[in-house]
C-alpha cells in the first residue's frame, strides 16, 4: 500500500532515516489542503486551522489520536521567521517501508534543512543529529 501526497516530517521523519531524534511525542504529517479534507473526515478528525506551537500554523490541523502516538496533520503548513510566514513545502520525497506501508519523508539533507528552519532546540538536535550521518 502507497500512501502519496503525505510527508512525515520532524522527529519521526529524523528516526525513519536513521538518526537519533531524541523523544518522539507525535508523528507529523505534512499534506495538501484536498487530501486533508478527503482523509482527515474519514477518520473521524475534524477540518479546523490552527497549530499546536505558535511558531506555526496551518490552514487545516487535526490529531489523530487512535494511534500509538499521535499523529499531527497540517494542511497549507508555515512557519514563523520574524514577522513572516512562510510555507513549509518538501520538494523531495523519500519512501520508506514501515511494517508494509510506504511512508515518505523529505530526503535528509532537506529534513535538516527544514529542522535548522524551525530554530527551536530540539529541531536543531535533530537536524545535528542527521549531519552525524555523514
Amino acid at each position: 500500500m502507497i500512501l502519496g501526497g503525505l510527508w512525515i516530517i520532524a522527529s519521526a521523519a529524523v528516526a525513519l532515516h536513521g538518526a537519533d531524534p531524541g523523544h518522539v511525542s507525535d508523528v507529523d504529517v505534512l499534506l495538501s489542503v484536498a487530501d486533508a479534507r478527503r482523509i482527515l473526515p474519514a477518520i473521524g478528525i475534524e477540518l479546523r486551522p490552527g497549530s499546536a506551537h505558535a511558531a506555526f500554523r496551518s490552514s487545516i490541523f487535526g490529531t489523530w489520536t487512535e494511534t500509538a502516538l499521535p499523529v499531527e496533520f497540517m494542511a497549507d503548513f508555515c512557519r514563523l521567521s520574524g514577522e513572516v510566514w512562510l510555507p513549509v513545502r518538501p520538494e523531495t520525497r523519500q519512501s520508506i517501508v514501515v511494517e508494509g506501508v510506504a511512508v515518505f519523508v523529505p530526503e535528509r539533507m532537506e529534513l535538516q534543512a527544514m529542522l535548522t528552519s524551525f530554530g527551536r532546540p530540539k529541531d536543531m538536535e535533530r537536524a545535528r543529529s542527521l549531519a552525524a550521518m555523514l
